[in-house]
């Protein structure tokens, strides 16, 4: 571990300056309250990387229209990027650490807003998921730097409310983004989708620049674990290669148990690699902490219930002859409670409920609605109160959720605690998109209808998990 301290200006050479970390002007810096204007910054981030992730889902059918494909194959447009960015998080993360959060944070937004531009001219399906792929690289370097971002500028006693203010971003983004996604290609067509990210990227690079603060302390990476990336990355790709080809996929039985098979052997390397390396790619220290392993558990859960349903609302409502706008703003409902519970929690609940009890009380909220899904009938009249509570539930468990966990990693490793916690979340997201799609799948003949009851099913499995997590969490626990 180190301070950093940056070179004087007049030494830097010109290449220098993109591989150093600029300050703030004096003026924000030594501003009373600055540090809201780098969680500001940082929200630009969340909304942008939430408002993508919910806004393709909403192309689904145009996508299949036009390359003439199946559902299974045009989900790889959001599973690709989900599998790039959830084994590229930690590695972020890991970099960040060691060379400066705002330098992978700016680089990051550089990267997803070119290959967002990219995605809008993509000629075919092939294209299009490659694509997706270089977007999600650049979102892994912003998004594996944004919640340490948050907790290394926000004060101690402010944390949580910093990390409801970006869960609150995010959710922004999530509500706009089902509403955007249907005007956009209900009008414009699909490609508007991805192209409505670039003016968002250059605003966010723009204020990223002059409003984050420098990296003051750092860990040195004296070598990159490269074949821990490459284990991580094989497990998370194989387990969802696997739920995916069991969706509709034209793989073979044995195919898909291939797939499931290498993902274990693959994840179990990952592990000894991790345990006999002298630089691991993720110190699995902080997975003996009970706060982080808990809470990553409840992440994954969580974001699995509050994805779920973007890709199954659509589906359901659209097979009845509902226009992709009014299925938007129909799904608007779920993201919306969230934020308004993340920015309006502390105020509706006591101010002693520490961040444990507002996970119960968050978790078990949304496993009860969710049990609703099992047997209220899923027409638009139902499906606005269910969501909305679905995402109170949710904007109540997150930032706690979020607080416990960064809470209890040192403050030189936040960026590959943040890294790991938005990891969880991309899994919770790929595995949201791709449980959903294969419950739809295996109803077959029966209907959407009965597939929806299956995915309801997930959704209270995946609920009554973070119930769990919270309650086994303990109640105070030291830094790892």
């Amino acid at each position: 571990m180190a301070t950093d301290m940056d070179p004087p200006a007049s030494k830097r050479r010109w290449p220098a300056l993109l591989t150093v970390e600029r300050p703030r002007p004096e003026g924000i810096r030594s501003r009373p309250g600055g540090w809201w204007l780098a969680v500001g910054a940082v929200c630009f981030g969340a909304f942008m990387g939430q408002l993508d992730a919910s806004i393709v889902t909403l192309t689904y059918g145009s996508l299949r229209t036009e390359f003439r494909t199946s559902l299974a194959a045009v989900e790889w447009v959001s599973l690709a990027y989900l599998l790039t960015l959830v084994a590229l998080l930690v590695p972020a993360g890991r970099l960040a650490d060691a060379h400066g959060r705002k330098l992978l944070y700016l680089y990051g937004f550089a990267v997803f807003t070119l290959a967002s531009a990219a995605c809008g001219f993509a000629p075919s399906l092939l294209a299009l998921v490659a694509f997706r792929v270089v977007q999600a690289a650049g979102a892994a370097m912003m998004q594996a730097n944004s919640v340490a971002l948050v907790t290394t500028s926000a004060p101690r006693e402010r944390m949580r409310s910093a990390l409801g203010v970006q869960a609150a971003a995010q959710a922004l983004g999530l509500a706009l983004g089902p509403t955007v996604g249907g005007a956009l290609v209900s009008t414009l067509g699909w490609r508007w989708v991805f192209w409505v990210n670039v003016p968002v990227g250059v605003i966010a690079l723009v204020g990223g620049h002059y409003l984050l603060p420098r990296t003051r302390t750092r860990t040195r990476v004296a070598r990159f674990d490269w074949w821990g990336l490459v284990l991580l990355a094989s497990a998370t790709t194989g387990a969802l290669m696997g739920v995916s080809a069991a969706s509709g996929l034209p793989v073979p039985g044995w195919g898909v148990a291939a797939l499931f098979a290498a993902a274990a052997a693959t994840g179990w390397g990952f592990v000894r690699r991790q345990r006999g390396t002298t630089e691991p790619l993720l110190d699995l220290a902080l997975l003996r902490v009970r706060t982080v392993t808990f809470g990553l558990v409840g992440a994954l859960s969580g974001y699995l219930v509050l994805f779920g349903p973007l890709v199954l609302v659509p589906v359901v409502l659209t097979a009845r002859g509902t226009s992709e706008l009014t299925a938007g703003l129909v799904l608007t409902a779920l993201p919306a409670g969230f934020a308004l519970a993340a920015t309006g929690g502390d105020r509706l609940l006591p101010r002693g409920l520490a961040d444990r009890g507002r996970c119960l009380a968050g978790a078990t909220l949304f496993l009860a609605v969710s049990a609703a899904l099992l047997v209220v009938p899923l027409t638009t009249a139902w499906l606005v109160p269910v969501l909305a509570l679905t995402g109170l539930g949710l904007g109540t468990f997150t930032p706690a959720n979020n607080a416990m966990i960064m809470g209890a990693i040192p403050a030189g490793s936040s960026g590959t605690g943040g890294g790991l916690v938005n990891m969880t979340r991309g899994l919770g997201t790929a595995l949201g998109v791709a449980l959903v799609t294969l419950a739809l799948h295996l109803a077959g003949s029966a209907g959407t209808q009965t597939g929806a009851r299956w995915a309801a099913v997930v959704l209270v499995a995946a609920s009554a998990i973070a119930v769990a997590s919270a309650w086994l969490s303990p109640r105070t626990e030291r830094k790892a």
